[in-house]
């Protein structure tokens, strides 16, 4: 019953022997005589577990659609690029003592995973950067800024990148969550006038498995982005899909759509922060699930997808976790990059509080 945690007052919870027990002595009379009138007022679900012996009565109306997320796991790391956190050679170093626990960039992610870096994939300080600055118009608060200045060409690409990579897991991932909160400023909306719809502005990567090693067989990836249904001024939207690989012997990658999700009923958020919950578990198409949600001051929580369906390639005999994936991503074509250029803006990013937790 994971979804009690993603409720907003969505739930009352009394064991069978008696209200008073779960509630203790605390709870006075007067909020027992709210929750009754709740309970006549609103069309309520029964559920019991048999194990527990836990009635839980649930409002429908109100509970939010990320109920299927498990937020129950283990942290594996966190930070808000606060204290000494900093970058040094494109590698993120240093501890947020606002936190109090799994906040060290080295000594806590090398529990779980030895390969973590900024990547950019080729291309100039002048072309593109990750920094940690203080956040514009708060003195009190550091972000990570990405900023793409313009596009580049790496082999036979065409593109503009900068991310975060989180590679070498451990045993694999299994099931993780991540939180982060974003930033875009007001100059990403000139990408509305953009003269072609935009398929390809990623903001995370899942590798499951990776697609450029002769070595890993069965390459996937789930891919979350920014993106313009047409070639229209359009508003800015969350896209989503998932694509098996196959690697040929000459290093070129043959993506294959697996399954793809438009959602054009809530809007990108820019000029204001907003927060993404997303949730990956391993599996195939009946227990396979990604759920990104966008939370918002002015909205709250809102499901932007809900997927059940492949997380690993189809042809995988044996899947083993997810051991690389980009929780922090900005990338997209040479082409949209300079678009932007050309406008006398660039591409910029701010990430906060970043988290992730994860068996």
């Amino acid at each position: 019953m994971d979804y009690l945690s993603d409720c907003k007052s969505d739930a009352t919870v009394a064991t069978v022997g008696g209200l008073n027990k779960y509630f203790k002595k605390s709870l006075i009379i007067k909020e027992m005589e709210v929750l009754k009138d709740l309970s006549k007022r609103i069309k309520k679900s029964l559920l019991f577990n048999k194990v527990t012996g836990i009635i839980v009565l649930v409002f429908p109306c109100i509970i939010h659609a990320q109920s299927g997320m498990n937020t129950n796991l283990p942290l594996l790391f966190q930070s808000g690029f606060e204290g000494t956190t900093r970058i040094v050679d494109g590698q993120l170093i240093g501890k947020d003592d606002n936190l109090k626990e799994k906040n060290d960039w080295v000594a806590d992610i090398n529990q779980f995973a030895s390969g973590f870096c900024i990547n950019f994939t080729s291309g100039t300080d002048e072309q593109r950067f990750a920094k940690i600055i203080t956040e514009p118009g708060n003195p009190n608060n550091h972000v990570l800024h990405f900023q793409l200045n313009e596009g580049w060409l790496n082999g036979r690409s065409r593109l503009a990148r900068a991310q975060f990579d989180l590679y070498e897991i451990k045993n694999g991932l299994k099931e993780f969550y991540q939180t982060i909160r974003i930033f875009l400023p007001e100059d990403l909306k000139v990408v509305r006038e953009y003269p072609q719809a935009i398929n390809w502005l990623s903001i995370l990567e899942i590798w499951n498995n990776v697609t450029w090693m002769q070595s890993v067989p069965y390459g996937f990836r789930v891919t979350l982005g920014l993106g313009k249904p047409t070639a229209e001024e359009s508003d800015l939207y969350f896209i989503l899909d998932a694509e098996n690989c196959d690697l040929s012997e000459d290093g070129r990658q043959r993506y294959s759509k697996l399954w793809v999700e438009r959602n054009h009923d809530i809007k990108v958020p820019i000029g204001e922060w907003f927060t993404m919950h997303y949730y990956f578990k391993e599996g195939n198409a009946e227990n396979g699930r990604f759920i990104a949600v966008l939370e918002t001051e002015k909205n709250g929580k809102q499901t932007v997808y809900d997927v059940t369906n492949f997380t690993h390639n189809t042809n995988d005999p044996a899947p083993d976790g997810v051991t690389e994936f980009n929780p922090l991503k900005w990338y997209t074509s040479m082409d949209l990059a300079n678009f932007v250029r050309d406008k006398g803006k660039a591409l910029q990013i701010y990430w906060d509080d970043f988290k992730l937790f994860g068996k």
